[in-house]
């Protein structure tokens, strides 16, 4: 009999107590005992508070029960609680923490940035891969590998309004968190279910918040007092300072993240495709966050010692620098891209030129005129709607006439707004420029005859860019596409949807999305549009950041040509990106081959920059003088409209040679700054081979994907369901399964599954961490132990007769707990291993088998007679005295796994450097789950 234990067990002890086995876990407070339940799941971890002695908290030590001969069944399902007992896993046997407790098995590249994080004393990380590789995947398994080292307990992730919900699922989707959405839409929902005086960022532990909701002067104050100790920045480049910078909401998001930098013990993770936008101080300020020097650094003439001490806080990878990982396959689809041309109808040409003539008429006082920029950059902004759509020129023509007093355009900066950043706020921020400019009286005049005159060609039948995007877009459908078009302005879209709606009827699902449409529904209708089998999406550019767009899309065109190249990369990495399933993705810009604008940006700006990233691998941004430059340029069409198109259409000459020539040096000097910043940044000295050895090792302990779809098929298949291959995934029929089972997975009787990630459209994923692929493991072990329902017990015990082997052979299917300890640290950790052990013949002397031997019999060998009961139990009863006779080898096999876990954190350690590792222990006896014999079959 057992005696009464007292004092407070430790770590890794099995226990008896309240009529079931836990196992105790790690807890750093003496008066509290952690527990699991044997084969349970982490949402039943208890806690027992000691100074309370109460008499059903009492417990004994428990010893897992060995196998017996009532154990003996159908030797296939032994497969079954090997593969159970690892998925059930979340503590891992390696040095990543959080392995266990993701719902995704993360590619190997996608490991480097925690690997970097954790070299770090305090996070202090940029993360700027390209659009799609998957930096929110890469901020999500160093928050939760933070937070399973005890080193993060609150988080908050800072993002733009529209991404909230996005945030929120990515979390609860990979994670299993559940985090508040706070911004002006919900807080007061959320203030009303807390209790007490406490601020929410107080009181909230996971937090998604809008950066718009928290920057203000109002809120900002209790945020920095009560903000969690971990801190992820998305869409970081919106929050940068550029100098001279006139955008007031800009300002107001640096200075919060200025403020919450301030605090040297605070970890900020910071995400962005566009780090460098072209103007080094921009670029600066995002690094300054991250240490206060690096705020005045010249990246164009570092020394190596700097180079070195840069790299470690920042990360950007393209395309290229991932193909290359390993060799490996990539999941990012080929890219189709295609420039098409139209040309005016003959009615809309004369308008158009009559617009030119107003625009030259604007700019033809720019030296003298006071508010000569402010009508130079309207000039721009009308000729730009005009040839956007006839809707987005009414908008701005009607504005102006209505605003009939002239007022001084306040908002004139140094650069050309016309030309735009990223970042700007507003989709049509570029339609006020003419409502704003000082036109005298004739001015006003000939903008009121433009306005009748687009008036009467908006309702004839001439406007040939709808037309030839109708025919891409009909093209592309008929193929088998789900596009996305881009428009610059918001009136471009309304008119699109309309005209399109005409075109389609309801042969295809057709909606608008704009800013004008909140986050909420936004979300709302992209996802219904997933019913509809045909669906085409017209968009402004609220969309081409952040969203993922890759489940419902894969197909975008530029209706309007973005005056920023970097736009055209947002825009297609909405839909080409990690997850697309689609093995092509196409991409077209439309541009008018009589419109001088069109051509120069295409030719000057677009085209040159795509052929330097193809030639390089590298997307660079316009630097420091970009906007002068463009300003002469587009002065030039202005002036001399015919000859500009004349030249760009030849030879790309603007009559003055200074502009090419400065332009060629501009994008030559952003080419090498580039390539230089990717020589300090790709990381590619870093051997992946350690990563991916380590990540191979995870599998192995706690199942990988196959190992899921093995226990997924193979456990509904025992329980009476049956899983057949469907499509590119597979049809569970789930009728037969318990009913807690059952509700699960959508549908309940009949469920369309994959295992693959990116998962194809229609079918829902099923990873290692999917609540079913939980409770079907558990309920799986449970019925090693007993019969539940009147399903079939696992097999604890089996013997078979097979030509797997030539002579008799036994394996010990095992489970090995750990606890790790660090140095000068009550810090400790428990690691699960399932592991296999065996020997061949029947006498003490036989050779003993190493793990891959055991494993590959476990899973090859199947049976080529049935054996009696009575012979299955004659040749187990042998062989479980034999093992008895062997169990000192077998507990110092123990001891052995154990110290292949401390060199493993010791590797783990000189990769990261960080804290050292006193003693990896085992908990001995390990927990025997399984004893299996393999009979040769006779000699003929």
């Amino acid at each position: 009999m057992i005696e009464l234990v007292q004092i407070k067990p430790s770590p890794g002890e099995l226990i008896a107590l309240r009529g079931r086995e836990w196992v105790v876990l790690p807890s750093v407070d003496d008066d509290l005992v952690l527990l699991k339940p044997l084969g349970g799941s982490d949402a039943e971890i208890t806690g027992i508070y000691l100074p309370l002695n109460a008499p059903e908290d009492k417990w004994k030590k428990a010893v897992f029960p060995e196998p017996q001969l009532s154990d003996i069944n159908d030797f296939e399902t032994a497969k079954l609680l090997f593969d159970a007992s690892r998925l059930s896993f979340r503590n891992a046997a390696g040095p990543f923490r959080c392995m266990g407790k993701l719902s995704f098995r993360p590619r190997s590249y996608q490991i480097l940035p925690l690997v970097m994080a954790l070299q770090l004393p305090v996070i202090r990380l940029l993360i700027a891969d390209d659009v799609g590789i998957g930096k929110t995947i890469e901020a999500l398994i160093i928050l939760k590998e933070m937070m399973e080292r005890g080193e993060v307990k609150r988080f908050a992730v800072i993002c733009q309004p529209h991404l909230c919900e996005q945030w929120q699922s990515e979390l609860k989707d990979k994670l299993d968190i559940h985090a508040e959405i706070i911004r002006s839409g919900t807080i007061s929902a959320i203030e009303r279910k807390l209790i007490g005086s406490e601020s929410v960022f107080k009181q909230l532990p996971y937090q998604v918040i809008s950066i718009d909701y928290v920057k203000n002067d109002k809120r900002k104050p209790s945020f920095l007092t009560d903000c969690p100790e971990f801190i992820i920045v998305d869409e970081a480049h919106t929050a940068a300072l550029p100098k001279g910078s006139s955008s007031v909401s800009q300002q107001q998001r640096y200075h919060l993240l200025h403020q919450l930098a301030k605090d040297d013990n605070r970890h900020l993770l910071l995400l962005t495709a566009t780090p460098h936008s072209g103007k080094n101080e921009e670029f600066r300020s995002l690094f300054g966050l991250l240490k206060g020097e690096f705020e005045t650094l010249d990246f164009d003439n570092l020394l190596p010692a700097k180079r070195k001490q840069l790299a470690k806080h920042f990360i950007q990878r393209k395309r290229e620098n991932i193909r290359r990982w390993l060799n490996q396959d990539t999941p990012f689809p080929d890219r189709d891209t295609s420039e098409i041309g139209y040309k005016l109808h003959p009615a809309y040409s004369n308008f158009f030129k009559k617009a030119q003539a107003f625009a030259r008429g604007l700019t033809a006082d720019a030296e003298s005129s006071k508010g000569a920029k402010g009508k130079y950059w309207a000039a721009l902004a009308l000729l730009r709607g005009i040839m956007s759509s006839p809707a987005a020129g009414l908008e701005m023509l009607v504005n102006k006439i209505q605003k009939q007093q002239a007022e001084d355009d306040e908002r004139i900066a140094d650069s050309n707004p016309v030309i735009e950043r990223l970042e700007d706020e507003s989709d049509a921020i570029q339609a006020e420029l003419l409502a704003q400019a000082n036109l005298n009286t004739t001015e006003q005049q000939e903008l009121a005859d433009l306005y009748i005159a687009l008036l009467e060609l908006n309702s004839a039948n001439v406007d040939r860019k709808a037309e030839t995007a109708l025919t891409i877009i009909k093209d592309w459908i008929f193929e088998g596409f789900q596009p996305i078009i881009f428009c610059k302005y918001i009136a471009t879209a309304s008119y699109l949807g309309a005209y399109f709606k005409g075109k389609f009827s309801d042969a295809v699902d057709v909606q608008v999305i704009t800013s004008m449409i909140p986050d909420e529904q936004r979300k709302e209708k992209i996802a219904a549009m997933s019913a509809a089998p045909r669906h085409l999406l017209i968009a402004t550019d609220c969309l081409s950041e952040g969203i993922n767009l890759q489940d419902q899309f894969n197909a975008v065109l530029h209706y309007d040509l973005p005056w920023n190249p970097n736009r055209l990369e947002q825009r297609e990495g909405r839909v080409d990106r990690f997850g697309q399933t689609a093995p092509v993705v196409k991409t077209a810009l439309i541009w008018g081959e009589d419109n001088p604008i069109d051509a120069i940006v295409l030719k000057v700006l677009i085209r040159k920059v795509r052929d330097i990233q193809k030639a390089t691998g590298v997307s660079i941004s316009l630097g420091e003088d970009n906007h002068s430059i463009m300003d002469a340029v587009l002065m030039e069409v202005l002036l001399e409209p015919e000859k500009a198109l004349q030249h760009v259409q030849m030879e790309m000459d603007f009559g003055d040679e200074s502009y090419q020539l400065q332009l060629t040096n501009e994008l030559e000097t952003a080419k090498k700054r580039a390539e230089n910043l990717r020589s300090i940044f790709a990381h590619e000295s870093i051997k992946p081979e350690l990563i991916e050895n380590d990540l191979k090792a995870v599998d192995e302990a706690i199942g990988d994907m196959q190992s899921v779809e093995h226990i997924v098929t193979s456990g509904v298949r025992h329980l009476s369901g049956e899983v057949k291959t469907f499509g590119k995934g597979h049809k569970a029929y789930l009728q037969n399964l318990p009913a807690h089972l059952r509700k699960l997975l959508p549908g309940e009787q009949t469920a369309q599954i994959s295992f693959d990630s990116p998962t194809p459209p229609g079918y829902h994923y099923v990873g290692r961490n999917h609540p079913f692929t939980e409770q079907l493991c558990q309920y799986l072990l449970s019925l090693a132990f007993e019969e539940k329902n009147g399903y079939q017990r696992i097999a604890r015990a089996s013997v078979i007769q097979t030509e797997s082997v030539k002579i008799k052979t036994t394996i010990i299917q095992f489970r090995v707990r750990n606890v790790i300890k660090e140095v000068m640290s009550k810090m400790e950790n428990i690691s699960e291993e399932m592991y296999l052990w065996g020997f061949e013949g029947s006498t003490p002397e036989g050779k003993i088998l190493e793990y891959s031997e055991c494993k590959n019999l476990l899973f090859s060998a199947s049976s080529s007679k049935q054996l009696s009961l009575e012979r299955q139990q004659d040749e187990l009863r042998y062989q479980l005295d034999l093992f008895a006779g062997k169990k000192e080898h077998f507990l110092k096999l123990a001891e052995e796994r154990a110290n292949v876990l401390l060199d493993a954190h010791g590797r783990f350690k000189a990769l990261v450097g960080g804290r050292r590792y006193e003693a990896v222990y085992p908990i001995l006896p390990p927990d025997i789950l399984g004893i299996y014999v393999f009979i040769p079959n006779p000699k003929i």
